[in-house]
């Protein structure tokens, strides 16, 4: 239905409902005049009006036919036009957009064995924990909506460690400060609201931004995990790249 014949047809509905309440206003409402004693001669019409009742009234065919055209354009009203309350609409569409972020629909990579890290600059990363159930559900699915965004730009990436012991935290924090500042607790990695991330090329793992083609690949990182309302390591005092985590630290001097 057009927006015109709509304003038309509620237009008509309007006053349908105004005739009708000016009906039964006047004609069951409104106080009935002074008795008047009817003449003997018009006694048995009188009394015949009275046995009627309101059925009598003469303005109550015309009722009739209000209300016939009332429900009638109700009706019609009702075909052209979606009557679903407004909670339901956003329930509706509040599953639309769960239904998107589902785990389901967005596979996480498979986890790195490994020796893939053995003799490599990052040798304390083959005892990392890459499993991806161990992180928060809501802050997994935005990392995998991240991990989404970043292969539509052609840069793939894989998981290098997500939820943490504040063991190995606390091992972490007494290699020294270039690895970590945060002691045991103090991460988002015991939460698992954080993740540790690093591009792939050719199938293999290139974790340093030194590497011009990485370097891209973390940018673009930082660039989606913000857009996404995610904290990048990268703004950081000790930079870290690869890093990201659910937005409850300042993100300048968030720990990793």
């Amino acid at each position: 239905m057009t927006p015109a014949a709509l304003l038309a047809l509620m237009t008509v509905l309007a006053g349908l409902l105004a005739g009708l309440s000016w009906l039964a206003w006047r004609y069951f409402l409104m106080p009935p005049a002074p008795p008047v004693r009817p003449a003997p001669a018009r006694l048995a019409s009188s009394r015949l009006r009275g046995r009627a009742g309101w059925l009598a009234q003469p303005a109550f065919p015309l009722a009739l036919v209000c209300a016939a055209l009332g429900i009638g354009a109700a009706g019609l009203l009702g075909r052209h036009m979606d009557f679903a309350p407004a909670s339901l609409t956003s329930f509706a569409q509040g599953e639309h957009i769960r239904h998107a972020l589902r785990p389901e629909s967005l596979v996480p990579p498979p986890p790195l064995p490994p020796s893939v890290f053995v003799g490599t600059e990052r040798p304390e990363l083959a005892a990392a924990d890459r499993d991806w159930n161990k992180l928060d559900p809501v802050f997994l699915r935005q990392v995998l909506v991240l991990l989404a965004r970043l292969e539509a730009r052609g840069y793939g990436f894989t998981l290098l460690e997500g939820w943490r012991s504040p063991e190995r935290q606390e091992s972490l924090a007494q290699a020294g400060p270039h690895v970590t500042q945060a002691r045991a607790m103090q991460s988002r990695h015991q939460f698992g609201l954080a993740a540790d991330l690093a591009p792939l090329r050719d199938g293999r793992v290139v974790i340093s931004e030194r590497d011009p083609w990485a370097w891209q690949a973390y940018q673009a990182l930082g660039e989606e995990a913000e857009a996404l309302g995610l904290t990048w390591g990268g703004r950081w005092n000790l930079r870290d790249y690869g890093h990201v985590e659910a937005p409850i630290l300042s993100p300048r001097t968030g720990s990793s």
